[in-house]
């Protein structure tokens, strides 16, 4: 089985992309709803957060992970690699910074994503590094809570989105990553605030291609995890999130409710 995990439902963006391009493939995902949101925690804490996510999807039979939290991705990796040395991890940032590296056109990008993820640096550090980009990063904290909430069509909705955009677009970035997985959610309300003439980087597309690339090259890997039925698991079972699940993948699914120690 691929394990995904993420602070709550934005991980499922990384999900329903990874079932597009390996539909045969048995998937096990954990979202910690009960913790959410991760953005707003110290790098310690979601570090640790991240161990028990690894570690819970690693029992259940996981053979790759992909860590479907930009904040995550920002502080946990290495932990979570030097537990788990065995193991083929992945993550959403380094996906997302092959994109923006692969735009012709690209000058100045614009990062959106949590206060963990901003205050890491991690995209600066790896979009400045050859000094090619100008980088314009800034948080939108309020837009997992919302997304958790489904609130993604309300005017409420509307009105902050715009507000978070608008530092960008004074900026003229001419590309903006999308760098928290949750934020796809809203991805058709960022892309119309936005206009045509950003390109919009979103990491759940990136990270499932990447994911899928690899296995192409490991196929002793990707037979093998073609096994057994997908689980879904949760820390907290909320309506909301059986709701916006099953429509953004599109199926039916059952939810279980897990405590991680």
């Amino acid at each position: 089985m691929i394990g995904l995990f993420d602070s709550g439902i934005g991980g499922l963006t990384v999900v329903r992309e990874v079932i597009k391009r390996l539909p045969q493939h048995a998937l096990i995902y954990f979202g910690d709803t009960a913790r959410t949101p991760y953005g707003n925690k110290s790098a310690e804490v979601v570090a640790e957060y991240g161990l028990q996510a690894a570690k819970f999807l690693i029992d259940k039979g996981a053979k790759v992970l992909v860590v479907a939290c930009n904040t995550v991705s920002a502080v946990g990796m290495e932990a979570i690699k030097k537990a788990y040395p065995s193991v083929p991890v992945f993550d959403v940032v380094a996906p997302a910074i092959s994109a923006v590296n692969s735009q012709n056109k690209a000058q100045h990008v614009g990062v959106m994503g949590t206060r963990a993820l901003v205050n890491s640096g991690i995209y600066q550090k790896l979009l400045n590094g050859g000094g090619k980009f100008k980088v314009t990063a800034h948080t939108a904290p309020l837009l997992v809570p919302l997304v958790e909430e489904g609130w993604l069509d309300k005017p409420e909705t509307k009105r902050i989105v715009k507000s978070y955009l608008a530092p960008f677009k004074r900026a003229q970035v001419d590309t903006l990553v999308l760098a928290c997985t949750h934020y796809p959610l809203l991805k058709k309300l960022i892309t119309a605030k936005v206009g045509k003439r950003i390109k919009i980087i979103d990491p759940a597309c990136e990270t499932a291609q990447t994911v899928a690339n690899w296995l192409v090259k490991h196929p002793e890997i990707d037979k093998e995890l073609k096994r057994g039925d997908s689980h879904f698991y949760v820390s907290d079972l909320t309506p909301n999130f059986q709701t916006i699940a099953e429509k953004w993948l599109g199926r039916k699914i059952t939810l279980e409710k897990v405590h991680l120690n």
